[in-house]
């Protein structure tokens, strides 16, 4: 049998704070039963989007310890259109999160802009821009 990939897990340093900025994304995060360390979400198409604590990560991987540097990982969230880009990119911002680009018309045609989540992630938000 081949595996089928069904989750994305992300190590994060608060969870809280993780849960509360992909709030403002539309995600719904459920605290596991078992530990309060890890928090996970349905995405669409059966995808699942799970959250666990540095803490956490630490006592399942011997050595384990956060990566440094820039974004590693990149998530895209589709807005419903360009000025959707912009007010999602304000509200962020204005809530304490880090832009990391200004949204601008791209060359292929979408309107685009990345924050950083919590942990540094980065979070691109786009719309296809309508045709000129």
């Amino acid at each position: 049998m081949t595996p089928t990939m069904n989750a994305i897990d992300l190590v994060v340093s608060d969870l809280d704070a993780s849960i509360t900025f992909y709030r403002r994304l539309g995600l719904e995060f459920e605290i596991d039963a078992h530990t309060s360390e890890h928090a996970q979400c349905d995405l669409p198409g059966g995808m699942h989007l799970m959250l666990d604590t540095e803490n956490l990560r630490g006592k399942t991987i011997a050595g384990w310890s956060p990566a440094s540097g820039g974004p590693r990982a990149f998530f895209a969230f589709e807005c419903a259109d360009p000025a959707a880009v912009d007010a999602t990119y304000a509200e962020l911002t204005e809530a304490g999160h880090q832009g990391l680009q200004e949204p601008f018309d791209a060359f292929w045609g979408m309107r685009y802009a990345t924050v950083a989540d919590p942990d540094g992630n980065g979070i691109d938000l786009y719309a296809t821009l309508p045709a000129r």
